[in-house]
């Protein structure tokens, strides 16, 4: 009725605490026809209104990056394959129920430029994005692990269980699009700094970089850096894009005119969404973009409702304080007229 072209994503970090108790989680390979099932059921009663399916939210997320054989990392890597197997056999199911659906992967993305020109330096900040995002992008948008997956397998002391039938469904149920998400970047380095040059990030902190400003939390605001990250994954896949994440958290209250004004979060979607029209128009292959998010909730990453995300304002703090009204910021007017001229009207 309104135009709307939804695109659903199937699993963002939960499952039914049945299957929990019954298998154990995704440690068990039986959670793996739990979600092709569920899949295949999303699919057949929505076809008709939704033809762009999204399998696991941020997939990468759980993957271990300190290099430690600990049996949570060796689990996570386990839990990973079966996540990867998961999403491939899904979309083989899409494509049998109709070959018209898109199935896409969707992944946290880790931009990240070396501290020094000191060769290590580039070589740990390229390899920190094989681990991170390519581990798992290469195997759902290219069917099969890279050949660097055994140096991490053998890093933390894990061996994944790869049936045959595993890399059969791999090759047959590539992505057919790439998500991703980007809020910030960080820098990588093989040298020591000190505690001071530190500061917060999405998931793990980085190296302060001078050049960028930060939000309380740290996190360091790079809309070049998000131009930067869609070339590399344009360029190594070859493939649709679709921004899924992006945005900021930050501080902010109601005035005494009861509205939030929120310059700092406009500012922030106005530069990302020009460096993306330049990237747009530089060859980047991109379909969609949408923030993160529309109202305010509680951060995934702190545990906090200060910490504001949304174009509409909720009235609730950390100390739970607030009746939870909700009310439209600034940047909820401006953003509608951002999507109403397709990018087109940033002012």
């Amino acid at each position: 009725e309104y135009g709307m072209d939804p695109v659903i994503t199937l699993y963002k970090y939960d499952e039914p605490v049945s299957l929990l108790e019954q298998h154990g989680g995704w440690r068990n390979r039986a959670m793996i026809d739990e979600f092709v099932e569920f899949a295949r059921v999303c699919f057949s009663e929505y076809k008709d209104y939704v033809n762009k399916w999204m399998t696991f939210n941020e997939i990468n997320i759980i993957m271990p990056m300190d290099g430690q054989k600990t049996e949570r990392n060796q689990r996570n890597l386990i839990y990973l394959h079966n996540q990867l197997v998961a999403a491939a056999r899904a979309t083989i199911v899409a494509h049998e129920i109709d070959p018209n659906l898109k199935v896409g992967c969707m992944l946290c993305t880790n931009m990240a430029y070396p501290l020094t020109p000191d060769p290590l330096d580039a070589m740990e900040r390229y390899r920190k994005f094989q681990d991170f995002f390519c581990y798992s992008a290469d195997t759902q948008m290219r069917g099969y692990y890279p050949p660097f997956a055994k140096r991490i397998w053998e890093e933390y002391g894990v061996t994944p269980e790869i049936t045959k039938q595993d890399k059969e469904d791999l090759m047959n149920g590539k992505s057919d699009f790439i998500g991703f998400s980007y809020y910030s970047s960080g820098i990588v380095t093989t040298h020591k700094v000190d505690d001071d040059n530190h500061t917060g990030g999405n998931i793990l902190g980085t190296v302060k970089n001078p050049y960028l400003k930060a939000n309380a939390w740290g996190w360091q605001i790079d809309p070049v850096g998000f131009r930067h990250m869609m070339h590399l994954i344009n360029d190594r896949y070859n493939a649709p894009m679709f921004d899924v994440e992006n945005g900021i958290g930050l501080i902010e209250k109601e005035g005494e005119d009861g509205i939030c004004h929120d310059p700092a979060r406009i500012e922030y979607h106005r530069e990302h969404i020009k460096e993306m029209k330049k990237a747009v128009e530089e060859g980047v292959n991109l379909f969609g973009y949408t923030t993160w998010g529309c109202i305010d909730l509680v951060s995934a990453g702190t545990g906090q409702m200060d910490k504001k995300y949304g174009f509409i304002y909720v009235d609730m703090d950390d100390e739970g304080n607030g009746d939870l009204h909700r009310s439209r910021k600034d940047s909820f007017y401006w953003y509608k007229k951002v999507i109403a001229s397709n990018g087109e009207d940033l002012d």
